[in-house]
């Protein structure tokens, strides 16, 4: 039995499409908590993050739209995470950007790998973007690139290169590709999924990361193929089929410290389809097995 503390990050700031947002009551309306109290954890809803919404807010700053307001919100989360007690953080967003504030929260208690399930790579700056949409750059802020604003989150106790992986990419911009090899960080693109399976993929990006003390899984809805999650942002065929999500997760669980599930969009989805299968995604993670 494990104690999970679901926040919620309300926030659409960091997308380049507005619903995002409302990702953390879609996720709370598919039953998350009741899905996890049923394999015998204990779980505790702190509510959500204060977020400032896009119509009072001033969005003029170049290369990264909404910037002073994305920076408070991953503030706030970075706080409210090293806040919660002992347990398991499990932090629902919202758009990719949170992770800037629940990464920095959970290194607080110690060194941390980052298991990066995502079609992106977001490892963009406001000089590569090519949006200016802060979502695409949580991973280059948390290894120590990026505005200031949002370097202060993290602080000085950033993510090492050798202690990130990737999995699931198959939309990655120039520089990201060009920064991903120079830098030597662990990937798996769908490429890879597809030649080698996912179980030899999960396996060895789970064993890449087994030495850390600590582990951050942060899940965005885009992973998967857009015919079994269509309400995401920024969807890209050929992503990873039920099956191999949940498997990914299986091989997952009992490794986590700290986890985001993100990126799910009520308002361009069928029914909450997507938040429900994040819910199932979140199960398999937390211990649900078919025997």
């Amino acid at each position: 039995m494990t104690d999970v503390h679901l926040l919620g990050v309300p926030m659409d700031l960091g997308a380049g499409r507005r619903g995002v947002d409302m990702g953390p009551s879609a996720l709370r309306l598919a039953r998350l908590a009741p899905a996890l109290e049923r394999l015998g954890h204990r779980v505790f809803d702190h509510g959500n993050v204060d977020v400032a919404v896009a119509e009072a807010t001033d969005a003029d700053e170049p290369g990264a739209r909404y910037l002073a307001s994305i920076a408070d919100a991953c503030r706030r989360t970075r706080d409210r995470v090293r806040a919660l007690p002992d347990g398991v953080p499990l932090i629902l967003g919202g758009d990719h950007s949170i992770s800037i504030g629940s990464v920095a929260g959970a290194l607080d208690r110690g060194r941390t790998g980052l298991l990066w399930i995502d079609a992106h790579a977001d490892l963009n700056t406001p000089a590569t973007s090519p949006s200016g949409n802060v979502h695409g750059m949580p991973v280059a802020t948390l290894l120590g690139h990026g505005p200031e604003a949002l370097r202060a989150v993290v602080g000085t106790t950033v993510i090492r290169p050798e202690d990130v992986v990737y999995v699931g990419l198959r939309d990655v911009d120039p520089e990201e590709r060009r920064w991903i090899r120079e830098a030597g960080i662990r990937a798996y693109t769908m490429s890879d999924v597809d030649r080698r399976g996912i179980a030899e993929v999960a396996d060895e990006a789970l064993a890449t990361l087994a030495h850390l003390p600590r582990l951050h899984l942060s899940f965005d809805a885009d992973v998967l193929d857009p015919d079994l999650a269509p309400g995401v942002g920024t969807p890209v065929p050929g992503g990873l089929r039920y099956r191999e999500a949940h498997l990914l997760m299986e091989t997952a669980a009992g490794s986590v410290t700290s986890v985001d599930l993100v990126e799910a969009n009520p308002i361009l989805d069928e029914r909450n389809r997507t938040a429900r299968i994040l819910v199932e995604m979140a199960a398999s993670l937390f211990g649900k097995s078919i025997l």
